[in-house]
């Protein structure tokens, strides 16, 4: 089998390393290499894999991954926990240890915490029927258990890893290119916005009876601001209050 270390990306925090315990599935393990990759996580330990390595099914489920190539397959166990100084279980089973029990979210809180502290967290996952041995589980801190139906609890493998690798960037913000590309309208312009509306509604008899007016105001008012509209959106919508003020105009010179 072949061994090699993967390069973390440039820029980016160290993620934690992802040991697969005996994987059976050559799809499983390639799908656990895209999304990983698509994550940003690429250390990623494959110990005795089943149907042996290189695989063609796990290429082909990688999707290109750079996984794939980078990481380290072994038949020897130490050899796939080199470097992890805390390692942390993944299991939907009790296993009658006395140990802390985490959530995803907790587990890689800690473990950004570790990992800025010069450590090398270990999350290991097992085979798709048996799950991790239970000396694996014994050499664990922690473990580390999904919030899944109790009647239905066992989660595909390369699943299993997708949740975790989501929850190590569940807390990034949004990529840059589904931020807003407008400014938010500041107060001034919403004022006005709503007076320009609120003088049309006026004379066009919206306001009735009259006593309501407030109430009726108020909620317009409302509206408009749980939308956060932005500079463009404000000046569009004046612009239809104005269109639809002159063709009410032209509708009356016209019926005259």
């Amino acid at each position: 089998m072949s061994s090699s270390d993967g390069a973390h990306a440039p820029g980016r925090v160290a993620g934690p390393a992802f040991v697969l315990i005996n994987p059976q599935m050559g799809e499983n393990i390639g799908a656990a290499m895209r999304v990983m990759a698509n994550f940003g996580l690429d250390d990623l330990r494959v110990f005795a894999p089943r149907d042996g390595w290189p695989n063609e099914r796990a290429e082909a489920m990688s999707a290109g991954s750079p996984l794939y190539a980078s990481a380290r397959v072994t038949d020897d166990l130490e050899q796939a926990l080199e470097g992890c100084t805390v390692l942390y279980a993944t299991t939907a089973r009790p296993r009658g240890m006395v140990k802390p029990v985490m959530t995803a979210r907790e587990a890689m809180s800690e473990a950004r915490g570790l990992i800025e502290a010069g450590q090398r967290p270990g999350f290991l996952f097992g085979a798709e029927k048996s799950g991790l041995p239970n000396e694996l589980v014994a050499r664990s801190r922690a473990i580390l258990t999904l919030p899944v139906n109790p009647q239905f609890a066992s989660l595909n493998l390369s699943m299993a890893v997708g949740v975790l690798a989501h929850e190590w960037r569940a807390g990034d913000p949004a990529p840059e290119e589904f931020k807003p590309l407008e400014e938010p309208a500041d107060a001034v312009q919403l004022v006005r916005m709503y007076e320009h509306f609120e003088d049309e509604l006026e004379r066009a008899g919206f306001f009735f009876p009259p006593e309501k007016k407030p109430l009726m105001t108020q909620n317009l008012r409302n509206i408009f601001a749980r939308a956060g509209l932005t500079e463009q959106e404000v000046r569009t919508f004046r612009g239809a209050i104005k269109a639809l003020t002159i063709g009410r105009g032209k509708a009356r010179i016209a019926r005259d």
